[in-house]
């Protein structure tokens, strides 16, 4: 679909100039000529947005981070950027606003480091490549979730985390990672046994033998994604924007966490587990930093001109304790986005003019998605449905409020996309077939894994009528089925320019089809400023 103005990002010059100097995963203490600085992880390109990027990468040394950019491969006219620098406290991560950026251009990157010793070594260079998006523009981007779990982990014989080198293939402008960026409370082992007596062998190192407690074993957990090429090769060239769910600090984990029981962690307080994981996530992602009014703050928008603008939610920073979820009156115990969060969001939705507006959510709305049962017995539910089919309760009287707010508004073409169930689906909510029917028909698409379990189905809950239009999950039964299955997913969402329709595509492995549907773009009414929500 994409048009004669539309990016082509591996063109072969460039590709072949970014490979060739992409490097390979070396031991610890191993450096190049001069003892000069390494850049083991390669490189990252985060929230790009209209004028700007954010580069990131990480040495294994003090050091200052150095980049140079051009709109040619050849670096013809190359601006110089000095950067921040890599120090012990920040685990020598760094990163770079590239402001200024023009519309519809390729821009090529060349990222280096340089120690800080009198002699300055410099390390062997990463480039990198990217589009921003214009005016001219199709847009293409791609979606998923759920990296390194249940102990599936890089497997080099079977080709590493290859869905990374599916997505790369299909030119995306951008990706929205969707949560789970790693497990931190899933240990990896070299050798596990797969279905069918399969045996999946894994990379390991010390800080993923284990759950992750400490600072450096949070840390590990995005330095091990890193090890496999393909994620190195798809980050050099594809800006991603990230959000998080549970496991990136603990399976599940609101203020009801207890881990008193759980004999893996030492550690017992997730407060103490919450706080270094939340470093770390914030050292890896490749994310920009909000402001000092709330620095640690993930939820965002980004806009892509009158096209498409994307919300990024935080279901999990601002949620209250996992509980039976069905309190009859709105609380802090019946947060899920938090008040201010909502207040933001549509507000955001409100001003939006672009033709699309994507939320990305770490979770889905209508599935049930169990935390094991209370003291008293009782389910204790990790999402936002309660699994008793009725009008909203709990943490759906806060979706209730947000989707009469969306219809009162008039808001059209808002698609929810979504991963962490571990399977893939596409889900129509019908208020007609719904017991809380005060909201505008709406669809949800959920990708992934990309390299974990995979599970499912979940079952559905009325609330909010959730049809579901597919779903690809395990054979009955059959759960936690590893990458050998071929049941890993992510999403492709493409919006051509002259008809405004939007295509979601949900792919396998290998990038072939599993389900696809065309939205067509609805005119939006005025906006009605009516107080009656």
């Amino acid at each position: 679909m994409r048009s004669k103005n539309s990016p082509d990002i591996r063109s072969n010059r460039a590709l072949k100039l970014t490979l060739a100097l992409i490097p390979l995963w070396l031991p610890a203490g191993l450096a190049v000529a001069g003892d000069a600085p390494l850049m083991e992880q390669g490189i990252q390109i985060g929230d790009l947005a209209p004028g700007r990027a954010i580069v990131w990468s990480r040495a294994d040394r003090p050091s200052r981070m150095m980049v140079e950019y051009a709109y040619n491969a050849q670096f013809n006219d190359a601006v110089s950027v000095r950067g921040p620098y890599a120090m012990a406290e920040t685990d020598f991560t760094a990163r770079q606003d590239l402001t200024g950026l023009p519309e519809g251009k390729d821009v090529y990157v060349k990222v280096w480091f340089e120690d800080l010793t009198n002699a300055r070594n410099k390390s062997e260079p990463v480039l990198g490549h990217f589009h921003t998006i214009g005016k001219r523009d199709d847009i293409r981007f791609v979606w998923g979730g759920d990296i390194a779990g249940q102990g599936w982990g890089i497997n080099e014989s079977f080709g590493g985390m290859k869905i990374y080198e599916a997505m790369r293939q299909v030119q995306p402008q951008f990706f929205l990672e969707s949560g789970d960026s790693v497990y931190s409370d899933g240990p990896i082992s070299a050798s596990v046994t797969a279905e069918d007596g399969q045996i999946w062998t894994n990379l390991v190192t010390p800080e993923v033998s284990k759950v992750a407690e400490t600072l450096a074993e949070f840390r590990g957990r995005y330095k091990y994604n890193l090890l496999d090429e393909n994620v190195r090769r798809f980050n050099a060239e594809v800006p991603q924007i990230w959000q998080w769910d549970d496991h990136e600090v603990a399976n599940n984990w609101s203020d009801s966490k207890d881990l008193s029981k759980d004999n893996r962690y030492t550690v017992k307080d997730v407060p103490l587990l919450v706080a270094r994981a939340t470093q770390a996530f914030h050292e890896y992602a490749p994310l920009r930093p909000h402001n000092a009014e709330e620095p640690e703050r993930i939820y965002r928008k980004i806009s892509y001109g009158k096209l498409l603008d994307v919300f990024v939610l935080d279901m999990r920073s601002y949620r209250g304790p996992n509980t039976a979820n069905l309190q009859t009156q709105q609380s802090g115990e019946t947060a899920f986005l938090g008040p201010e969060q909502v207040a933001w969001l549509k507000e955001e939705l409100k001003n939006s003019d672009a033709t699309w507006k994507v939320i990305s959510a770490d979770m889905p709305i209508g599935l049930n998605v169990g935390d094991g049962v209370d003291a008293q017995g009782k389910a204790r539910w990790e999402a936002v449905a309660n699994g008793n089919n009725g009008p909203a309760a709990g943490r759906e009287l806060e979706m209730a409020d947000l989707l009469k707010f969306i219809k009162r508004q008039h808001l059209a073409n808002i698609v929810w996309l979504t991963a962490d169930v571990h399977y893939a689906a596409a889900h129509y909510y019908d208020p007609s077939k719904a017991q809380t029917k005060d909201f505008s028909p709406f669809w949800e698409f959920v990708a992934g894994p990309l390299n974990a379990g995979t599970f499912g189905p979940n079952t559905t809950d009325g609330t909010f009528g959730p049809q579901v239009v597919f779903s690809k999950t395990p054979p009955a039964g059959k759960a936690n089925l590893s990458p050998y299955a071929g049941l890993q997913f992510f999403g492709e969402v493409n919006i051509d320019k002259r008809s405004r329709a939007m295509t979601v595509d949900l792919k396998d492995i290998d990038g072939a089809v599993v389900f696809s549907k065309t939205l067509p773009a609805e005119a939006e009414r005025e906006h009605e400023h009516h107080d009656r929500d």
